[in-house]
């Protein structure tokens, strides 16, 4: 049974003064009390694609996309029409696992693109029975350099013969793909389509979220590495204006915080992967409680609009995702 916040405040508040100094003297940030509270725009939404050699998209259109003029599924900067299949049709790289608030433990190509399962195909022995129009919507992720990352078992991966000769990845026997219509890393909008296709979990099983996920834990982002994320599955943040010794203090207040919601106390039992040193929750001087890892206060970001976003990263020089230790990701040096 999970700790109630209370349960995880009283426990905090018992820390000795001698005790709060020593864990939370890991990490400073500035002493400015002033806000920050600058919202840069998102990462714009991908509209074509180039010459069908790599565009991030999906479908035919014309429009400015990201798409790399010299090999399937690169990134870099183009423009021109054509249908490209981009992050859908290139070779997986390392697989690794993503944390979803409603699927669970969703397996992730090299891009961050999310992988399918089809309940047409069959296991034992491998087949796939998706193709012509059906691979356009749903591409076969090719077995080539395919390998496991962390929290994947290297023995489950495998490979079957298409029909037309073409190599395709398995895991634990199914076939995998991709969908068409999932544009950014993350998205998963080929769950459940025609009550067929699925997200597949590391183990080659239907991704399903057995339980909620943790009050915090750890997320491979494929641009960040692993960051925290709260029980949502949202990335978690730190303010470089904010303090950790001697004690946490949070200077984000009122438009600030409508901004970047204070992440409420969590207890330390009802964490996964996140440094236990540190861990604890604080009284904000407007005297709502909040959470910190490593002592510093963390927040989530209103921009972000579902679980893999980050649209918060690097926000006005002064917001970033958090690692497990609790130090900032990606932040300049201070």
């Amino acid at each position: 049974m999970k700790t109630s916040w209370r349960s995880a405040s009283l426990a905090a508040s018992a820390v000795s003064v001698l005790a709060l100094t020593t864990a939370c003297g890991q990490e400073s940030g500035t002493s400015n009390a002033s806000q920050n509270v600058g919202v840069t725009a998102p990462a714009g939404s991908i509209a074509g694609v180039g010459s069908g050699t790599g565009g991030v998209g999906a479908g035919v259109g014309a429009g400015t996309g990201a798409s790399s003029p010299a090999a399937t599924g690169g990134v870099g900067a183009g423009t021109g029409t054509g249908t490209g299949a981009g992050a859908q049709t290139g070779t997986a790289g390392q697989l690794s696992v993503s944390a979803n608030a409603e699927l669970g433990k969703v397996l992730i190509d090299s891009n961050g693109m999310t992988l399918y399962r089809f309940d047409s195909d069959t296991q034992e022995p491998p087949k796939s029975n998706c193709d012509g129009d059906c691979a356009t919507t749903w591409p076969p992720v090719p077995a080539d350099d395919a390998a496991a990352g962390d929290g994947i078992d290297k023995s489950l991966l495998g490979e079957v013969t298409r029909s037309d000769g073409s190599k395709q990845l398995t895991v634990d026997g199914w076939p995998v793909y991709r969908y068409a219509k999932d544009a950014n890393a993350g998205d998963t909008n080929g769950q459940g389509v025609g009550g067929k296709w699925f997200a597949l979990a590391p183990d080659g099983k239907k991704a399903k979220a057995d339980s909620a996920l943790p009050g915090l834990s750890v997320r491979k982002d494929p641009k960040l590495g692993d960051i925290v994320v709260d029980k949502n599955g949202m990335t978690v943040y730190r303010f470089l204006k904010d303090k950790a010794w001697p004690k946490p203090v949070s200077n984000c207040n009122d438009a600030c915080l409508e901004k970047w919601p204070a992440v409420a106390p969590v207890a330390t039992n009802d964490t996964e992967g996140v440094q236990k040193k540190g861990l604890m929750s604080f009284t904000r001087g407007d005297g709502v409680k909040q959470m910190t890892v490593n002592c510093s206060p963390i927040y989530t970001f209103s921009g972000d609009k579902a679980p893999g976003d980050i649209n918060g990263q690097g926000v006005g020089g002064q917001w970033y995702a958090v690692a497990p230790d609790g130090k900032l990701v990606g932040a300049p040096e201070q």
